[in-house]
């Protein structure tokens, strides 16, 4: 059979808060976000919900649960603005307060000395796939193709 020339794909982590800039500066050519966007100049593929969930200390009560409420959140609530979700994620292992994060951000920060619960009453984020409309490399085209479930053998009409 023919063989295919690979093409590097180059993972790199960005912080919330810099991936759609990243696209739009051109710093990436695709980046996986949290919805909403400004999807002006955009494209955007959505491609999955991701369940909120409490993060807390081991030790902590609700932790017996096996899913938990906001009302049963409510006197663990903490101002977290100013720290990072690692710092945060440190300070309930010490045992103060509860954080809330989509699912994949608990599993990426995940410790020994915490756990995570489902919040049952809050809504799913969104996340999408998104890159600038006036890129139309082979390269990007044919990773979107391979996301929507295209195959390299199958017509792109």
């Amino acid at each position: 059979g023919r063989e295919r020339e690979r093409e590097p794909i180059e993972l790199v982590p960005v912080s919330e808060d810099a991936q759609e800039h990243g696209v739009r500066t051109g710093a990436l050519d695709m980046a996986l976000v949290r919805l909403p966007i400004d999807r002006d100049g955009l494209h955007l593929i959505p491609l999955y919900d991701e369940l909120p969930v409490a993060v807390m200390n081991v030790d902590n009560e609700l932790s017996l649960l096996d899913e938990v409420s906001s009302a049963e959140l409510a006197d663990e609530h903490q101002d977290w603005t100013g720290l990072t979700v690692r710092e945060a994620v440190e300070t309930v292992a010490a045992g103060t307060g509860v954080l809330v994060v989509p699912m994949s951000v608990a599993r990426l920060h995940h410790r020994k000395d915490v756990i995570y619960r489902t919040v049952t009453d809050l809504p799913s984020t969104k996340v999408g796939l998104t890159w600038l409309i006036d890129n139309d490399d082979p390269r990007i085209q044919t990773f979107i193709g391979i996301v929507r479930g295209r195959t390299a053998r199958s017509s792109r009409d």
